[in-house]
């Protein structure tokens, strides 16, 4: 699904706070929307073949809000200090995420040459994506004021601890936060492997199969996410070749040559490998179930759709309701909208903005989609099989 729009950008004016009573008692708290259960004894085919709205109309000019309003809403949030730093909340969750790292390496000499580190590396790979969650932290400078020294936590837990490239992934996150689900200008867009929309559907060869029964290989194809996270970054290591490429270079051989160590020097060659994998699905996987929701299913645009910033990021971002342990299990992921309007806000902040948040989206007509946990991944599937179907009869 491709939409058009077209808007201004909001004048660089100053203005005062928005005033919280302007908003209607009925827009305060959105309506849920309404959940469809199909009646199948298979649930993922249920999904599938659950009511889907095939299309859906935008007019080709949208009508912003006032120019003002996001400067209201930047004012309010600043006003209320929800950019300021939480330097007590990383320096215990830092601290405690590498202490569970450890623990986990330690775990695996505890239990020794056994089927049992198949256990181990299960946790390891959860201990992974929270490593992920703190550079991805740092790489929106949340963690501190400096650049310099969220480059190094960054490069530290990136490089060092989970083998990523740091370098590779921050200029590739800014330009998806840019131009979210922005055909050509996103490049997680441009990267997916099973479109959802219709005009990317390739009409040839082993693209044209991946994308005919891309609901079905949804998951399964999520397992290889973190091979492409280490393959992509170590490529654009190697064509850059110049001094920040050779240390992030360095401490990726730093950080293989620690994991094979430890993993030879524990177990057996066919338990190893075992190890390995378990270790790297479970951290792909976990990895793609926290940021599939995010986008997925939302709007899609034009490379040259004009709009304002607010609808830009709103339109095209869904939030995952849910409480404590949601915000642990994605790392503050769920509040993909009110992150997206402001990228550097602390993680811990983003529960506090939110109600702020909806008020302005709500007000200013552009929307404030959440769902579920589940809801987010029925709709994905919906939207994926919906493009399936088509490609399928063509």
């Amino acid at each position: 699904m491709v939409v058009h729009a077209t808007g201004d950008t909001p004048a660089d004016v100053h203005v005062r706070p928005m005033d919280p009573e302007r908003v209607p008692e009925a827009h305060r708290r959105p309506p849920r929307r309404p959940r469809v259960v199909a009646a199948s004894p298979n649930l993922l085919q249920g999904w599938l073949h659950a009511p889907v709205v095939e299309e859906v109309t935008v007019p080709t000019t949208i009508a912003t809000c006032a120019p003002s309003t996001f400067r209201e809403l930047s004012a309010r949030v600043q006003d209320a200090g929800l950019l300021k730093r939480r330097p007590g909340y990383y320096g215990l969750k830092i601290p405690l995420t590498v202490a569970a790292l450890a623990a986990g390496w330690c775990g695996l000499f505890l239990v020794g040459d056994s089927w049992l580190a198949l256990v181990v590396a299960a946790f390891l790979g959860l201990t992974y994506t929270q490593l992920g969650f703190v550079g991805h932290d740092a790489g929106h400078q949340q963690v501190f004021r400096s650049r310099r020294a969220n480059a190094a936590l960054g490069l530290g837990v990136g490089n060092a601890l989970i083998g990523v490239s740091y370098g590779w992934w921050v200029p590739k996150h800014s330009a998806h936060h840019a131009f979210p689900n922005h055909v050509g200008r996103d490049p997680d867009l441009d990267a997916a492997l099973l479109p959802a929309d219709p005009g990317h559907v390739t009409s040839t060869g082993v693209a044209r199969f991946m994308t005919a029964w891309q609901a079905w290989l949804f998951f399964p194809l999520m397992a290889f996410r973190s091979t492409g996270l280490h393959f992509l970054g170590i490529r654009r290591l190697l064509q850059n070749r110049d001094r920040s490429a050779a240390i992030e270079g360095l401490l990726i051989a730093v950080h293989a040559a620690a994991y094979c160590t430890l993993v030879l020097l524990v177990l057996s060659p066919l338990k190893a490998i075992a190890f390995v994998v378990v270790q790297q699905v479970v951290f792909s996987v976990y990895l793609g179930c926290s940021f599939a929701p995010n986008h997925k299913a939302m709007p899609v645009y034009d490379a040259d759709a004009q709009m304002s910033f607010e609808r830009r990021q709103v339109t095209t971002a869904r939030n995952v309701r849910g409480g404590l342990l949601t915000n642990f299990t994605l790392g503050g992921l769920n509040y993909q909208i009110e992150h997206h309007l402001f990228p550097s806000m602390p993680r811990p902040n983003l529960a506090r903005a939110q109600g702020i948040v909806r008020s302005f989206c709500l007000e200013a007509g552009l929307g404030y989609r959440e769902e579920s946990f589940v809801g987010s991944f029925r709709d994905t599937l919906r939207q994926l099989h919906s493009v399936s179907v088509g490609a399928r009869a063509a």
